[in-house]
């Protein structure tokens, strides 16, 4: 029963956190680099634009950074409960979006990690279960066809 518990809950976030953007769990920020990537800012310099953008949140701690290149921009999340993030251009510093995350929560109860580490390695031990119930259905199934 408990791994059905924390199997749905799995697949139920899973399928939540593939469509993240079309439920605008995530902000969507377009944006096309201003320079090349070689003239970008250094991270702390952007780090200390993405602090000011967010100063309001009430924590300036941050928990990531993700930069891309390609898009010409760093995505900076702090250490709050809403998950602020702030979106910087790279090579101007300019501050494109600050806003909550509401992926992160699904992303922590996905892997169990909102319940502690216990609850973590359940997720592991919930995805093993699965394996092996795939694997014995199909044994279960192909073995009868292959006697015959």
């Amino acid at each position: 029963m408990l791994f059905t518990v924390v199997l749905l809950s799995i697949s139920i976030t899973g399928i939540l956190l593939n469509h993240k953007r079309g439920l605008g769990l995530m902000p969507e920020v377009d944006h096309a680099p201003s320079a090349p990537f070689t003239t970008a800012l250094p991270l702390a310099a952007l780090a200390d634009r993405a602090r000011g953008a967010a100063s309001g949140i009430g924590t300036t701690d941050i928990d990531r950074m993700d930069v891309r290149p390609r898009e010409g921009l760093v995505k900076v999340r702090f250490r709050d409960a809403a998950s602020t993030e702030a979106t910087v251009d790279i090579n101007s510093g300019q501050i494109l979006n600050v806003g909550a995350r509401g992926d992160v929560f699904l992303e922590r109860l996905h892997s169990g990690e909102t319940f502690g580490d216990g609850w973590v390695l359940m997720s592991d031990a919930a995805a093993i279960a699965l394996v092996i119930l795939l694997i014995s259905g199909y044994w279960l199934w192909l073995a009868p066809k292959w006697r015959r």
